[in-house]
């Protein structure tokens, strides 16, 4: 099966594909959160490429065409926050004091785990960009020295928790704030989270949006400072 990615265009893009349909189908008939259709299409990717012995290098000529889309993916979010601009200029100094908290508090939390789990320094600098968009984590993670590829899966994986319990989280805590709880989305957990947040409401989704950019900005620059703790 490795012969056959390689000599294959798109194997890669049309298994990525598949594995999501599957997941979205499987995520419509069960109803159950932790079925995400991005965790469904990872899991099945990687039985698929174990089971035919297909190098992740292999797998990633033909898949590369998807990570194109990301960046205009993410700029598409725009949109929503366009539509509630004025809201948007009103809140303007809570939302800015708001994701630098979330942003200081994403940091400080990998620092204190990486203090408990005593994880050298390339270990710390992977982990630090957990909750900001791929596109800018990956960024990061390879300009601070870390292994891109694990901080990849963990931006995955945090997106994926956002999306499946933060709308139980903003229970617990009874946030209820439409501008609160799509910052905290989309501080947290990017846009994964910031789709769970478009579901819940347009201003939800509008203010994740913006978090995705501007808490993406402000880790670049924070990130940067943590890194020299460890």
């Amino acid at each position: 099966m490795n012969s056959f990615f390689q000599e294959s265009l798109f194997a890669g893009l049309a298994l990525s594909l598949v594995a999501y349909v599957i997941g979205m189908a499987l995520k419509k008939k069960l109803k159950i959160g932790i079925f995400h259709p991005l965790l469904i299409s990872i899991i099945i990717s990687i039985a698929v490429l174990a089971m035919g012995n297909v190098e992740y290098e292999v797998y990633q000529k033909s898949a590369k065409y998807l990570s194109y889309l990301l960046t205009p993916a993410t700029v598409c979010l725009a949109i929503p926050l366009y539509e509630q601009w004025e809201l948007l200029k009103k809140n303007y100094l809570a939302v800015v004091c708001g994701l630098i908290a979330g942003v200081i508090t994403s940091l400080a939390t990998v620092f204190g785990l990486a203090v408990l789990f005593h994880l050298s320094h390339r270990e710390y600098v992977t982990l630090l960009p957990k909750s900001i968009t791929t596109a800018i984590g990956m960024g990061v993670s390879e300009e601070l020295g870390g292994y891109v590829e694990i901080t990849v899966a963990v931006i995955i994986i945090t997106g994926v928790l956002g999306n499946v319990f933060g709308d139980i989280i903003c229970k617990i805590f009874h946030i209820k704030e439409p501008i609160s709880k799509g910052l905290a989305f989309g501080a947290s957990s990017h846009a994964i989270g910031t789709a769970r947040a478009i579901e819940i409401g347009e201003v939800e989704g509008a203010m994740s949006g913006l978090a995705i950019a501007v808490s993406g900005i402000f880790t670049v620059v924070f990130a940067s400072v943590f890194s020299n703790f460890i």
